[in-house]
């Protein structure tokens, strides 16, 4: 009787370690797997109270699997308003998912002009490219999205930055079968920025 009474005071302390001692381990580990998964099922109030914890980095957690943040979610789906919310909050625009794609390479394969002026007012940086070498314009040259192509090109993207076959967004535009439009906005943006700078260099002003 001895035996199993000290066996049963063993298994409950042993159980209330488990009870005790897991949630405290799991928060740590999960706070940015819930943060994501926040985000995925649009629980704002949620990935609000995440955001708030005393220094807390979620906003720029990382899915293991995949590499994406929450910004790639809420753009993969097209969704402007978390969009806004999270580069308010401070996402990391130029984070780049295990594929190499920031959240702006996918606005641009996807179509979302709303979302890549949005990307690119918070600081997204317009020429970073994939694993392929190829530039969010070069990939809107290839689906011959105008809207995208002026977007960028206002954002500052290089038209004569070559991906991994050395081929530029220009050379593209240039090739048989591409609509004229694409060279007619190249070249408008370009003249653009000549009569913008007045003949003067970029650089800082003292």
């Amino acid at each position: 009787m001895a035996l199993v009474a000290f066996r049963n005071i063993i298994m409950a302390i042993v159980g209330c370690t488990l009870v005790f001692s897991a949630p405290a381990a799991a928060q740590g580990y999960s706070e940015g797997y819930q943060f994501l998964e926040a985000v995925k099922e649009r629980k704002g109030t949620e990935a609000t109270d995440l955001l708030r914890e005393p220094g807390s980095t979620v906003v720029n957690s990382r899915d293991i699997t995949s590499g994406e943040t929450g910004l790639h979610i809420v753009i993969a789906r097209r969704d402007v308003t978390w969009t806004r919310w999270l580069l308010q909050e401070g996402a990391n625009p130029n984070i780049a998912d295990n594929r190499g794609r920031t959240p702006l390479i996918i606005a641009t394969e996807i179509g979302f002009g709303e979302g890549a002026e949005a990307l690119l007012s918070h600081g997204a940086q317009v020429d970073i490219a994939n694993q392929t070498g190829e530039t969010p314009l070069i990939s809107a040259v290839h689906a011959r999205n105008i809207e995208l192509i002026e977007i960028l090109l206002a954002g500052g993207a290089n038209p004569d930055r070559t991906d991994n076959t050395g081929r530029s967004a220009r050379d593209y535009a240039r090739q048989p079968g591409a609509p004229p439009r694409i060279m007619t906005a190249i070249n408008a943006n370009e003249q653009g920025n000549d009569s913008n700078n007045g003949g003067r260099l970029y650089g800082p002003e003292f």
